[in-house]
């Protein structure tokens, strides 16, 4: 078993990016979020696959290029080796959920261009 609060973690980047509240050791789980004017890098995995879950906030997820805006209470999936890059055009923060599913250390790779 695994029990923890999300008040026990901090973001990456002081009050945005990811937040990883459990890390294997058969998934990775976690909240993010972007502040207006922000993004996360278009990356992807090779094994992995990410679910994204919108609790407040919008959000421009580009997959493979393609725009999809996600809102409050919706999911997206990303399947291993889809291009993703996160973008808030909006003008108030975005907070999402994410899943990462196997869990793999160093699954994250760089992918061009990192901005749509």
């Amino acid at each position: 078993m695994i029990k923890t609060n999300e008040m026990d973690h901090a973001y990456r980047f002081g009050d945005n990016g990811p937040k990883y509240l459990i890390r294997g050791p058969m998934c990775d789980l976690g909240v993010v979020v972007l502040q207006p004017g922000q993004s996360f890098r278009n990356h992807r995995h090779k094994e992995v696959c990410e679910v994204f879950y919108t609790l407040s906030g919008e959000v421009c997820l580009y997959l493979d290029g393609e725009m999809q805006i996600l809102q409050e209470g919706d999911v997206l999936q990303c399947d291993p080796g889809e291009a993703h890059y996160l973008v808030n055009k909006g003008t108030v923060p975005w907070k999402g959920v994410f899943v990462k599913s196997p869990h793999v250390n160093g699954d994250s790779h760089p992918a061009e261009p990192d901005c749509y």
